[in-house]
């Protein structure tokens, strides 16, 4: 069986266009405060954080590289794949911030957004 991945940008990561100022992705960074409320349930899935620069390999590897936006939740077979998963090839996978957190909470016990 695979696990959930979890693809998100390098928290204060750099960009070029903007010397000297690091930022982190407004579409991760709610995430990362769920991943942070419970370290023990982050390990249920595998969770990649990637620098800002393209190509992005690990996302290249997981998904292709024309889809290398993130965030994005890529299922494993472990669980059942929701029904409006996107689809590549075979992969199965979430890009909607909003999405994803609903799914961390169905799928990983994480706890739901109020």
């Amino acid at each position: 069986m695979s696990r959930d991945l979890l693809l998100l940008l390098q928290p204060g990561f750099l960009d070029p266009a903007y010397p000297g100022e690091r930022f982190v992705c407004p579409h991760g960074v709610s995430i990362e405060g769920l991943l942070a409320s419970d370290p023990v349930r982050s390990t249920r899935l595998d969770i990649k954080r990637v620098p800002f620069a393209r190509p992005r390999t690990e996302v290249i590897a997981a998904l292709d590289d024309q889809h290398q936006g993130l965030p994005a939740l890529v299922f494993g077979s472990e669980y059942p794949t929701p029904d409006d998963a996107l689809k590549l090839g075979s992969t199965r996978y979430v890009t909607d911030p909003e999405r994803i957190l609903a799914l961390l909470a169905e799928r990983h016990g994480f706890p739901k957004l109020h």
